[in-house]
């Protein structure tokens, strides 16, 4: 039985192979700590939010909400892509509209994901969830153009 495969990536893969690769290196232990030692300036920094990490001198509370922010952020972004990809108009596929639905599925990704796992957090409040939202959309905002240019090179459904 032969397997075949097709040359091109879909949008979505396209997509969430980026997000999974951003998440993956720039959230990091090694990155986090080379950001923190230094003024790297916003968008290096900003790269750093969703960092995941092994520590053992933190709590298991704190671990398991970073690195499953880190998890739902790839994860929301393969969901929020299909389905604004799925949605686009005919007469709306296009360069511009590519770009602008990976961009804006990066930002609710990541929007969600921190809104989510903020609840897991010791004291968590709907204040404290708002505001780690707030910033999880700002993370999107400044890095999920790259993720809406890894969309645009792949097929739309």
């Amino acid at each position: 039985m032969a397997v075949t495969r097709s040359r091109y990536r879909t949008a979505t893969g396209a997509g969430t192979l980026v997000a999974f690769l951003l998440v993956l290196i720039f959230g990091s232990p090694w990155y986090v700590d080379w950001v923190q030692s230094g003024n790297r300036g916003l968008f290096l920094e900003t790269l750093a939010w969703p960092a995941w990490s092994f520590d053992t001198d933190a709590s298991v509370r704190d671990l398991l909400a970073a690195d499953l922010k880190a998890i739902l952020v790839v994860v929301f972004t393969a969901l929020f892509i299909t389905l604004l990809a799925g949605a686009q108009l005919a007469s709306a596929r296009g360069t511009v509209s590519a770009i602008l639905t990976g961009w804006a599925a990066y930002i609710f990704a990541a929007a969600l994901a921190a809104l989510v796992t903020a609840f897991i957090l010791a004291n968590a409040s709907v204040a404290s969830a708002v505001l780690a939202a707030s910033g999880g959309a700002g993370y999107g905002l400044i890095v999920g153009w790259i993720v809406g240019l890894a969309s645009m090179a792949g097929r739309r459904p």
